[in-house]
């Protein structure tokens, strides 16, 4: 139960500030329900306890439950049409590393090549994100007891130097082969090497490149858990988001 506990506050930890700031009241209850509990078996282990009119394994697999359904959500807004593209909070401008590429084509009257490539990026990470959906849900669930235990002991930012340094790492490559694909797919690579070509052709121009995988990872990982911050904060407090008896249970009993 506390590693399905840890695992939220790691996603919440790892979003902007304002984001986390915003979900410290539930934070507050999560953790006196662990002491609570914790301080109700006497060794502190929450497997036989019980919290209120919820069994420590209800809670705990309510907030995986809350992690999937959300997830889902997610993955279903973003891995579609203008999932991406259509949307300023997270749609992916181009590379900074390309800016002095964009600047000198525009100079030669072919801004066009750049908004073409810019649109196939965000192609990409909208094609990319429903095969994602599995390896974020696989390294929350694989989070070690131990590792839990450490983030929950440690200091303030404990949880997004665990995710940030343990996690994203290992998502990210597990993700470089699909987005490779969907990028070759909706064909930004194409794009990116006509632009690269035109670029290259204009005397005296300086070297310049960009890392379209990496890039595309990164971003696309940003905007999954920028949203789903945002449902995990709509299933804890709005019931019409509890789609499932056990979230009305678990999450109604707040």
């Amino acid at each position: 139960m506390r590693t399905a506990f840890i695992a939220s506050v790691a996603l919440l930890a790892a979003l902007p500030l304002s984001q986390s700031m915003a979900q410290s009241d539930w934070l507050k209850k999560g953790t006196d329900l662990l002491n609570s509990s914790g301080a109700s078996s006497g060794s502190g282990s929450t497997s036989g306890s019980a919290i209120g009119n919820l069994s420590a394994q209800e809670l705990s697999d309510g907030l995986r439950e809350a992690l999937k359904v959300g997830s889902e959500r997610v993955v279903d807004q973003v891995g579609q049409a203008d999932g991406y593209n259509g949307d300023s909070n997270i749609r992916l401008p181009l590379p900074d590393s390309l800016k002095k590429v964009q600047s000198a084509l525009e100079l030669a009257g072919m801004s066009s090549m750049l908004d073409d490539l810019e649109l196939r990026l965000n192609r990409a990470a909208e094609a990319a994100a429903p095969k994602a959906k599995a390896l974020f849900l696989d390294a929350i669930s694989e989070m070690s007891l131990e590792d839990a235990e450490k983030i929950y002991s440690g200091p303030d930012d404990a949880a997004t130097r665990y995710f940030q340094g343990k996690m994203t790492g290992p998502l990210a490559k597990e993700m470089e082969p699909v987005v490779n694909q969907s990028l070759s797919d909706v064909g930004a690579i194409q794009s990116y090497d006509q632009v690269m070509g035109e670029y290259r052709s204009i005397p005296f121009v300086p070297d310049a490149k960009a890392d379209l995988t990496d890039y595309v990872v990164d971003k696309g990982m940003d905007g999954i858990f920028y949203y789903l911050a945002q449902e995990e904060a709509a299933i804890r407090k709005d019931p019409l988001k509890r789609s499932t008896a056990l979230l009305q249970k678990v999450f109604g009993a707040q």
